[in-house]
């Protein structure tokens, strides 16, 4: 891909491991297009392990030079495979991780961010001031929310909470979701483990997301209000800012949820319960 064709990015990342874990079991990619998050699962063994694994099999991402789709779905299934390999013992439950992200990826040379997600990690759009979840979570509250039993704010305080229906490592396949997202200027996007969003509502995400201009500076204020609001879990943010499109490819009016599934895989609106659920 011409380097000039490719959008001008700007980014930043913050992560700790929260007031009461021990050790941080999320981890990040954050370089060359690609800016991806895993949380590992907590109450298995070895979840930091389990998301430096997946991420090291999709660490691949960072050297090609063009990003299709077929190539992150390939790599997913990859790292589900690596993740499983993960040994814990005689009396392990079983390394697993969520994972989710945006990845610079093409389309017939037009660049757009490819969404991935599996868990309930998020991938969130900033746009004209209104922030939007581009990912959906994989969880048991969210199938409440769903079939209209919870309210989102229900959902946050709900002692189900941290249940989720899919992951990497898991015995079923990971079956990820997908979703294009047309690349367009002075946007911003924000991938977060749950650390951050089991503390701060979208309101209070999207108010500190409008208030730091700089997107280093925003995501150690993100991840410090974390804290600040009791620091349960591990908490992870990468902020992304598109500071600049290649001149012919402003302006794409490209729909923001394009049904383009690499590999047979559900789009993200199409969350299922797990098996037997």
């Amino acid at each position: 891909m011409n380097s000039d064709n490719r959008p001008s990015l700007m980014w930043g990342a913050a992560s700790d491991r929260g007031r009461r874990r021990k050790i941080n079991e999320d981890a990040y990619l954050a370089e060359n297009g690609v800016f991806l998050v895993a949380d590992g699962m907590g109450g298995h063994d070895a979840g930091d392990i389990a998301s430096a694994t997946a991420l090291g099999a999709l660490s691949f991402l960072l050297e090609a030079d063009t990003i299709e789709p077929e190539l992150v779905d390939v790599l997913v299934d990859v790292a589900q495979k690596e993740v499983r390999a993960i040994e814990t013992g005689p009396k392990g439950r079983g390394a697993g991780t969520t994972l989710t992200g945006a990845v610079l990826a093409y389309v017939d040379g037009v660049p757009y961010w490819l969404i991935v997600n599996v868990g309930d990690s998020r991938t969130y759009l900033l746009s004209n001031g209104e922030l939007e979840q581009m990912s959906v979570d994989h969880s048991e509250v969210q199938e409440l929310i769903d079939a209209g039993m919870l309210t989102a704010e229900e959902a946050r305080h709900h002692p189900r909470r941290n249940v989720i229906t899919r992951a990497l490592g898991g015995p079923d396949e990971p079956d990820a979701d997908f979703r294009y997202v047309p690349v367009e200027a002075h946007e911003r996007i924000l991938v977060c483990s749950d650390g951050l969003t089991a503390e701060l509502d979208d309101e209070q995400i999207r108010e500190i997301l409008l208030a730091v201009p700089d997107p280093g500076t925003a995501a150690q204020e993100l991840v410090d209000s974390a804290l600040e609001a009791g620091g349960r879990d591990n908490v992870t943010v990468l902020v992304v800012d598109v500071t600049g499109v290649p001149h012919d490819t402003d302006g794409v009016t490209a729909e923001r949820d394009q049904d383009v599934v690499p590999g047979g895989r559900r789009l993200m609106e199409d969350t299922q319960p797990r098996n037997g659920g």
